[in-house]
């Protein structure tokens, strides 16, 4: 039976082709929060390229969760269109409304004025 040897996740940097140097590179920083896949506390620091997986997931999950808060006002505020559209016939049902005669301001006669 083959025995591989376990290496420690963010150990080997392919960027630089050698062992990471950690607090020395740019790209080496520190995450605290909650894992999308788990569920769980991290507080770990690791290579930026090594979290954008992480990082993609959460961010997916944030959209989602913000498309659906979006959706979910849209659909309130239509239904509270409607209830003012539905009011609003009924107070214009309710009310006496006169007939009125509307003339075009061209078809007003007025005495010619000389230029």
């Amino acid at each position: 039976m083959m025995k591989f040897k376990k290496e420690e996740p963010g150990n080997w940097c392919p960027l630089i082709k050698k062992d990471c140097i950690e607090h020395k590179c740019a790209w080496y920083m520190h995450i605290r929060g909650m894992d999308p896949n788990t569920g769980q506390d991290i507080d770990h620091w690791g290579c930026a390229v090594g979290w954008m997986p992480t990082l993609l997931i959460e961010n997916s999950q944030q959209q989602r969760q913000t498309g659906a808060a979006v959706e979910s006002f849209r659909n309130e505020t239509v239904k509270e269109s409607q209830k003012n559209r539905t009011m609003y016939e009924e107070v214009l049902k309710q009310q006496t409304i006169l007939p009125v005669q509307v003339l075009s301001l061209i078809h007003i006669s007025e005495p010619t004025r000389p230029y």
